[in-house]
């Protein structure tokens, strides 16, 4: 199995991992079709389709006063002072002073977004960094030069650095240095431990967080408990972790954080918890960092729309895709065959509003573009075909391309409109 990053988590880096997406009406915007980067969902297709907007006339309307560049510069400075990182970090300090006891969701939000950034948290799920978040205690060095753990001395926390850079002179003379964003300290165990080496600051205002040793095991061992792991053959292919999304106990269960290529892929027909409800959405944009090829998707989808209880849901991924990310496709000869068959799958099984949605989002997607053919003489053949004119009551379409052929090299494809 292939194993994917100890880190991959679903890319859920915060309790509402799933932002509600805001389409611009038709009316202001013409189509309100997501681009490839994002997503929509497939009545926004239908809709953008079904009404075509014309020029807008903007004439007869009433002028607004335009600003001052005074009040442009005031406003110039508002934004900058709003979004100076330093101003996060001042209010991330201020929730970092206050004792555990005292920290609001608030606060414990704020450092949780900030925590995420750093390296000493990339392998942790998204409830063991919240819980650790919770338990953290803020400390300040103010010199350069001073020691913070001795050589052989008892261990009792876990140390993340927060701003400044420390050395750890091992006893063999080599030393290490260690900047914002990297830990020291315990493992989560609860065996003594000792310090190896000597730990000090380089530099002045040096920033940690602390984590007692009861804490840190405590948090790191609850999340075990927390999971689920799938087994097949004696090896372990998906991992699931149980969430809570609010208080209330209404929005929980388990969400995938790691998996084999393989599992991932079945996982699309499988149904999904209430707290990942996007699941495709996101393997859709992701698949291309674990797998080789498309097609690997493609072929699978292909098997599993014979099986009559997947159809629907088979059916439901392919739009999704098509919908989202078009240039798959569009760009690859391959995934293009794939298509076709899939189209003629849902004329062989009468699933005709399925076939019109998918040839409304193919149609709101394609894009214009020129292609140049040369022939060697007016004899030679086109190595393609045409179909359509004014005498069958519609536009001249691509019918079909001879595999291999120059009019295949040169980006002509079955199904373009002329």
């Amino acid at each position: 199995y292939f194993q994917l990053p100890a880190d991959l988590t679903k890319m859920h880096l915060t309790d509402n991992p799933h932002p509600q997406v805001t389409h611009v009406p038709s009316s202001q915007s013409g189509c309100s079709i997501a681009s490839d980067s994002g997503s929509s969902s497939l009545s926004d297709i239908y809709q953008a389709t079904e009404s075509e907007m014309g020029d807008v006339d903007l004439t007869g309307l009433p002028e607004a006063p335009v600003d001052s560049e005074d009040e442009e510069e005031e406003e110039d400075e508002d934004i900058d002072r709003t979004s100076d990182p330093l101003l996060g970090r001042d209010v991330v300090r201020e929730c970092l002073e206050k004792e555990p006891a005292d920290k609001t969701d608030d606060d414990i939000e704020q450092l949780l977004e900030f925590m995420h950034q750093l390296p000493a948290f990339a392998n942790m799920t998204m409830s063991v960094r919240r819980e650790l978040c919770s338990v953290m205690i803020f400390e300040v060095v103010e010199q350069a030069g001073a020691i913070i753990l001795e050589d052989g001395q008892e261990l009792d926390s876990w140390y993340v650095i927060l701003n400044g850079t420390v050395e750890i002179t091992y006893p063999d003379g080599k030393s290490e240095s260690l900047c914002m964003g990297n830990s020291f300290g315990i493992t989560p165990s609860l065996d003594k431990q000792y310090m190896n080496g000597v730990v000090r600051t380089k530099v002045d205002d040096c920033q940690f967080v602390c984590i007692a040793q009861q804490d840190y095991w405590r948090i790191l061992n609850h999340v075990e408990k927390n999971t689920h792991k799938v087994e097949e053959e004696g090896e372990i292919v998906m991992v699931k972790e149980h969430r809570e999304l609010d208080r209330s106990g209404t929005r929980k269960g388990h969400i995938v954080i790691k998996a084999t290529p393989e599992r991932l892929i079945m996982h699309l027909i499988e149904e999904h918890s209430i707290v990942d409800p996007t699941y495709i959405e996101d393997f859709l944009l992701t698949y291309r960092t674990f797998l080789t090829s498309p097609l690997e998707v493609g072929n699978k989808l292909l098997e599993w729309f014979t099986v009559d209880s997947l159809r629907d849901k088979v059916t439901r991924v392919v739009l999704l895709w098509v919908n989202n990310h078009f240039n798959d496709f569009e760009g690859d000869p391959a995934m293009t065959r794939f298509l076709e068959e899939f189209e003629k799958n849902l004329e062989d099984t009468k699933m005709k509003g399925h076939l019109r949605l998918l040839n409304i989002a193919c149609a709101a997607k394609a894009k214009w573009r020129q292609i140049t053919l040369q022939k060697p003489s007016r004899d030679s053949p086109l190595f393609f075909s045409l179909l359509g004119g004014s005498d069958k009551g519609f536009g001249i379409f691509v019918e079909t391309v001879e595999i291999g052929s120059k009019a295949a090299e040169a980006g002509l494809k079955r199904g373009d409109q002329v």
